[in-house]
């Protein structure tokens, strides 16, 4: 296997590996704790080891700035080494992982667009990690309806509440791959609304952009806008949402005096401490630039995550949190 070896003290560039009697913990809350007949899938047990994985880096490392950071892989390996269930499947962990990956982006995803008062503006999020720009959506959990996803996810990634403005009529879908996205269309949100995200380390800056800055360059590159910035799993919508826009009347008459470009309304402001990362709210009227946030985050974390039995019971009923 190509992985990690467990290890309470080698010294790594960037912290020590997490001690056993961490893992034995992580194993017993998340792994062994669970109905046998979930242990006998590895969807489910991967999505179990990702919780754990979340919980690992918002708390331990958060809490001890000398533990390494780990990646998904890096801490599945030490996970299935550590775990008497896992271990006898440590020589396939790599097949294991990649089907796991492969199954995650066939998992449908539903978010929302959201309009501001004159429908010349929308707003978007960007993930915590790279440059590219997004409506706020994420994947749906086991037998969760479309659009109390889209309500949840909208929610956790911007704070702000759709559930009174959503109408089920109103979305574009479109095919990425083997996965579904569908965005329900939010018009005439007052554009000095607070938005601040619930959950720690997945969104970096929360903007309006203007619909006209985000036509594609070009026919050859339709991943980038006007001014640059990363349009990927923006693009794809703005004609139909164009469509729409054309047919409905938005409250409030167009506004010259608005920015040209993107306003922030939020981000994080990443402050090294040792390793850890101080997260503030920045508020600004300057036109957004895409700059690469410092690349200080671990990644995605797990949803205000708080340890509860009965809680990852019924995360593992739901099969996946996103």
């Amino acid at each position: 296997m190509s992985g990690i070896h467990r290890s309470s003290s080698a010294p790594l560039k960037n912290g020590v590996l997490p001690p056993p009697e961490l893992l034995d913990d992580l194993c017993s809350r998340f792994v062994l704790n669970v109905p046998k007949e979930d242990q006998q899938s590895f969807e489910r047990i991967l999505f179990l080891v990702e919780y754990a994985h979340w919980f690992y880096e918002d708390n331990s490392v958060e809490n001890n700035p000398s533990l390494k950071s780990l990646n998904l892989k890096e801490f599945t390996s030490l996970m299935f080494n550590s775990c008497d269930v896992l271990r006898p499947y440590v020589a396939h962990i790599d097949d294991i992982f990649k089907d796991f990956t492969s199954y995650k982006v066939r998992v449908p995803v539903t978010g929302a667009i959201i309009l501001d008062e004159t429908y010349e503006r929308c707003l978007l999020v960007k993930g915590w990690k790279g440059t590219s720009w997004s409506f706020p959506r994420g994947k749906k959990n086991k037998d969760e309806e479309d659009h109390a996803c889209a309500i949840r996810e909208v929610q956790e990634e911007t704070g702000f509440d759709i559930s009174n403005l959503l109408k089920n009529d109103e979305y574009i879908e479109e095919i990425f791959g083997q996965q579904r996205v569908k965005l329900y269309i939010i018009a005439g949100v007052k554009d000095d609304t607070a938005f601040a995200p619930l959950t720690k380390k997945e969104i970096s800056e929360i903007s309006w952009h203007r619909l006209d800055e985000l036509q594609t360059a070009s026919d050859d590159v339709i991943s980038r806008g006007l001014t640059g910035l990363k349009l990927y799993m923006v693009a794809p919508f703005l004609h139909s949402l164009k469509l729409w826009i054309s047919k409905h009347q938005p409250p409030q008459a167009p506004r010259p005096d608005l920015p040209l470009k993107g306003v922030c309304v939020w981000k994080a402001k990443h402050t090294s401490i040792g390793s850890s990362t101080q997260i503030m709210e920045v508020r600004s009227t300057k036109p957004v630039t895409d700059i690469h946030p410092p690349d200080t985050g671990p990644g995605k974390s797990f949803r205000s995550f708080r340890f509860d039995t009965a809680g990852i019971l019924q995360a593992m009923e739901a099969g996946f949190s996103r």
